[in-house]
């Protein structure tokens, strides 16, 4: 291989490479979009607190005893619950953003 650096100090274009790879145009992404993602995730939330308020209302009747269960699904549907509200705190604050922006 030859020294790309010639001894007046010139650089030399490499050797070998005729042409540059062609940047292929890409598919748009098939995912689903933002509005239907926030659907599901608001379906859930619903479902998981559904879920433990069944558990609460079976252990005050009786028919089941297994209090760290319900504690269980209670705790989670809280969490997925808060996680909705960041959520729609940090929606509304770049909505806000948006708002103020100069246009």
């Amino acid at each position: 291989m030859t020294n790309p650096i010639d001894p007046n100090g010139h650089i030399n274009p490499v050797q070998g490479l005729t042409s540059l790879p062609q940047a292929r145009p890409t598919a748009a992404p098939q995912g689903k979009d933002f509005k239907t993602i926030l659907l599901e995730n608001l379906d859930e939330v619903n479902r998981l607190q559904a879920e433990a308020d069944q558990g609460v209302q079976r252990l005050l009747t009786g028919e089941t005893d297994n209090v760290a269960e319900v504690l269980h699904a209670a705790n989670k549907a809280g969490i997925a619950f808060d996680l909705l509200m960041e959520i729609r705190n940090k929606l509304t604050d770049a909505y806000t953003e948006i708002q103020q922006m100069r246009i």
